[in-house]
């Protein structure tokens, strides 16, 4: 967790208005969540979220709650119940941060601000598209040059189903998937009965470019279990090209998001001069069904921070005050009044603290404030 200062708040502030203003044009409404959530919410078994990576606390009564860990979750409990009227889909966008306690040395922060949507209540590929086309929009807005990488939750789910394994193992084998561990995979791999769906979870990592992996992950896949999100994830891609992102978009049949609610697409974001993804989102149409209210969703999360880094290469210039107040004693009113004055006309102006003229005189010149201004029973302008 990090302090922000000055040139900081200003670069987070923009990129916080950018992608808020991408997601209103394409009709998303704001909604804010609770920054502590029962336990239940973010249940493991559901969420996919580690509980030792949640921050805990509890309440007066002993219950158990955790800081926000994620967004979606609660989005998709405010959906069931105070959203429980409105008709669908529903549109939703937001921009607040998430805790979530990281291993120590791994140089990532427990506290992160969030901006993103949740599209709930529509199903289909109209829906992943404008999923889609949104999140390059919103990245478009902040950073000139991005890779989206695309691939589909059920791929890795019908592999995994077929091995020998149990959820640890699947675990571990989904870790060095994301990390491309080719020699921690084929550990785990070489230690199970030879079969077509090994030899095809040994490729995965490999399996990312264009046009090309279809062909090669029809090849090395079994077809009675993998067809279906093959060919899915093939009509999504051949469409982000007629919609002239192709540029921007490649397939990685090695995308394993660590969140168990994934059930279709899913993508991630990188952009150069980042280590890490700045976008995750896809879709989870069994999510709300452990809220009650069962329908499709998709949505995607962007590190706010992680673009604010970015943005501050830039550079951010602070704007420095046009002129400062000296007011003489007993007209401090009369000089806060001139300086409201200031503000209203658009001027950038402070008041002095200072006791003498020398020492409000010594302030601008240090601060390079050119414009004094004193105020007594006369006024009269210095130019320093």
């Amino acid at each position: 967790m990090r302090d922000l200062l000055f040139e900081e708040c200003l670069a987070r502030g923009d990129v916080e208005t950018r992608l808020a203003k991408a997601f209103e044009l394409r009709g998303y409404k704001e909604v804010m969540t609770s920054g502590l959530e029962f336990m239940e919410v973010c249940d493991p078994e559901v969420s996919g979220i580690a509980p030792e990576s949640m921050y805990k606390l509890t309440d007066r009564h002993g219950r158990l709650v955790v800081m926000r860990p994620d967004s979606t979750l609660p989005i998709a409990r405010l959906a069931a119940t105070r959203l429980l009227g409105h008709a669908l889909p529903l549109r939703l966008y937001y921009v607040q941060p998430v805790w979530r306690s990281n291993p120590g040395l791994a140089g990532l922060q427990d506290e992160n601000m969030q901006a993103g949507i949740e599209l709930m209540g529509a199903a289909g590929i109209r829906a992943d598209l404008e999923v889609l086309t949104t999140a390059v929009e919103a990245l478009s807005t902040c950073v000139p040059d991005f890779r989206l990488e695309l691939g589909h939750a059920g791929f890795f789910r019908a592999l995994a189903a077929q091995l020998p394994i149990d959820e640890d193992v699947r675990e571990d084998i989904r870790s060095s998937i994301e990390s491309k561990n080719y020699a921690a995979l084929d550990a785990i791999l070489d230690g199970l009965p030879p079969s077509q769906a090994v030899d095809a979870m040994r490729r995965l990592p490999r399996l990312f470019g264009g046009e090309e992996v279809f062909a090669e992950a029809e090849s090395v896949c079994p077809q009675e279990t993998t067809a279906g999100p093959l060919s899915y994830l093939h009509k999504v891609y051949h469409a982000i090209q007629d919609l002239g992102l192709g540029e921007r978009v490649i397939v990685d049949l090695g995308l394993v998001q660590r969140n168990d609610y994934y059930s279709g697409i899913v993508f991630t974001a990188y952009t150069e001069g980042y280590g890490d993804s700045v976008l995750m989102g896809g879709r989870y149409d069994n999510l709300l069904s452990h809220f009650g209210r069962p329908m499709p969703a998709t949505g995607f999360a962007i590190n706010v921070d992680a673009l604010t880094r970015i943005a501050l290469r830039k550079g951010y210039a602070l704007l420095s005050p046009e002129v400062l107040v000296y007011s003489e004693k007993g007209y401090a009113v009369k000089a806060l009044q001139y300086a409201r004055q200031c503000a209203q006309a658009g001027v950038l102006c402070e008041t002095s603290a200072a006791e003498t003229l020398e020492d409000a005189k010594a302030e601008a010149q240090s601060r390079g404030i050119r414009r004094l201004v004193i105020v007594g029973k006369t006024q009269q302008e210095v130019l320093l």
